[in-house]
């Protein structure tokens, strides 16, 4: 129960955030890099731009078809960007996941080994490659290492996300940064500096991370663009010969823009 209470929270933050993202979605800048939802954007502006005119009486439609159209096109341009925003969410909850893990912690920092009732209470991110901290059942390891002496029960779910508990001791020796000791004690050799251990390449990896588009993908895209140009001229055309065969008939012209 606790999971699937756990899983709707960050559902919700990921759609509250999609929905966020999918307003500042609207740059130019953004918009661009999607030739099919800039023109479907372009046009949701000038729409809204000839409804605003109409309202003046300045229109050759009802203002409200103007408006309708207009709430359509914006629509669907938000709903583009929600979906992406949404697809993009998933790797910004796991970083801020990663991030949550990595935080500040107290460090028993001891001489060596043979010294461990010597501790000296340091923060984690002023630790060292070579320092040497002890670490007892409760505690988060406070930064990547090496366990060159004790055994204990570790948990990485933070990391790995395997729920299960795993075994840390000299001849098993890697630790990360973040996960925590659930049983017992180790005492651990930095191997590390701050800003280098496996969880911040980790978010910067997932921060970095952009997902390349499939052959299909990209094929469809062309294929939209192309579709989109053709309509455009097509659009165009109707309009122009429509405003020909009003003049020549001497009427109104009866197509709207």
């Amino acid at each position: 129960m606790a999971t699937k209470a756990r899983s709707a929270f960050r559902d919700k933050k990921i759609v509250a955030r999609a929905l966020k993202d999918s307003i500042l979605k609207l740059n130019p800048k953004t918009q661009v890099k999607n030739p099919v939802m800039l023109l479907v954007f372009l046009s949701a502006i000038l729409t809204t731009g000839l409804w605003i005119v109409s309202l003046f009486g300045i229109k050759d439609a009802p203002s409200g078809y103007t408006l309708a159209i207009a709430v359509i096109l914006w629509f669907t341009v938000l709903f583009a960007n929600f979906a992406e925003a949404i697809a993009e969410g998933r790797g910004k909850a796991q970083a801020d996941a990663l991030r949550a893990a990595k935080k500040d912690v107290d460090a028993h920092k001891i001489p060596c080994a043979a010294q461990k009732d010597e501790i000296t209470v340091v923060s984690s991110v002023s630790l060292k490659k070579g320092d040497i901290v002890i670490v007892k059942a409760g505690e988060q390891i406070p930064a990547d290492g090496e366990v060159i002496e004790g055994a204990a029960s570790v948990d990485e779910s933070a990391i790995t996300g395997e729920s299960a508990p795993v075994i840390r001791e000299s001849d098993r020796s890697a630790v990360t940064g973040g996960t925590t000791v659930l049983s017992d004690w180790i005492v651990v050799e930095v191997t590390s500096e701050e800003g280098e251990s496996f969880l911040d390449q980790m978010i910067a990896m997932v921060e970095g991370a952009a997902r390349k588009k499939t052959p299909n993908e990209i094929a469809l895209q062309i294929f939209l663009v192309a579709l989109s140009i053709i309509f455009i001229l097509v659009t165009v055309s109707l309009y122009t010969y429509s405003i020909f065969s009003a003049k020549q008939a001497g009427i109104a012209n009866p197509t709207s823009v």
